[in-house]
């Protein structure tokens, strides 16, 4: 009889965990899927406001608009994106957390654990849009982008080359590594208490910012905006993370980058 209760709950408690893991994933593609709903809304308003600039002789985005109020926009630009980038390849560590949390806490904290787990990671992230903010508004400054893409050669060629030499790095190994094994990470910082998942979503976080922050460096390449370019680089960092050999994709990668960069250098 023993045996008998405990294979039921052992059968209930995996049910419970597919329910979880089901809600939770259902719950980030809505908020992907948003997400790219809203940078293709924004990408179609700035290439309106870019005809209506070619032919009324001025600039668009100068029609009314403060800089406080452009630098807010860019800064929700540049968050938004990183959801619809991020979030994806950041699925499989989530999807793990809410299976741990299931089998070590009460009935019907599960979910709002992983969700604040999410929000820690989305916080590292939207700290990182920040700064992406300031560089954006200092490249703009300096007349280096031309719109939202390099309008300067070297500093096109520089951007693959720093990219293309940090895929190469110690660091961004030991990064890498992580984000395609965070289970030693959950298991061994595991935290606790209200604030738990969110310290360990950060945790997490920093890690993926540790190894694809250069990589996102390459959005002033092509367009920050260019949505074929952004789609591109977010399936790339999905399958860097995910499909076997990673850090020889990785390497490729970077070897490619510092490549084009030389070639952009020297043409």
């Amino acid at each position: 009889m023993g045996g008998l209760a405990g294979s039921s709950l052992e059968r209930g408690l995996e049910a419970a965990v597919r329910r979880d893991r089901a809600a939770v994933a259902a719950t980030l593609v809505v908020l992907v899927a948003l997400a790219w709903a809203y940078l293709w809304r924004d990408a179609a308003t700035m290439s309106a406001m870019d005809a209506m600039e070619g032919m009324e002789g001025m600039s668009a985005m100068s029609m009314g608009a403060s800089p406080w109020r452009d630098a807010a926009l860019m800064f929700v630009m540049w968050s938004v994106m990183m959801v619809g980038m991020m979030l994806p390849s950041a699925a499989p560590a989530i999807l793990l957390y809410t299976a741990m949390v299931r089998r070590n806490r009460e009935r019907g904290s599960v979910l709002p654990a992983a969700w604040t787990f999410a929000a820690g990671y989305l916080a590292v992230w939207t700290g990182f849009s920040g700064a992406a903010t300031a560089l954006q508004l200092a490249l703009e400054r300096a007349a280096l982008l031309a719109p939202m893409a390099a309008a300067s050669r070297p500093l096109a060629a520089g951007l693959l080359i720093v990219a293309g030499i940090y895929q190469w790095l110690p660091l961004k190994e030991a990064c890498l590594r992580h984000c395609r094994n965070p289970m030693e990470f959950m298991l061994t910082n595991w935290r606790g208490g209200a604030a738990g998942p969110f310290r360990m979503g950060a945790g997490h976080g920093l890690y993926c910012l540790g190894c694809c922050w250069a990589l996102m460096l390459l959005l002033f390449v092509a367009g920050v905006m260019n949505l074929l370019w952004v789609a591109l680089i977010a399936v790339y960092v999905l399958l860097e993370k995910l499909v076997p050999g990673g850090r020889w994709m990785s390497r490729v990668a970077g070897a490619a980058m510092m490549l084009a960069g030389g070639w952009l250098a020297l043409s």
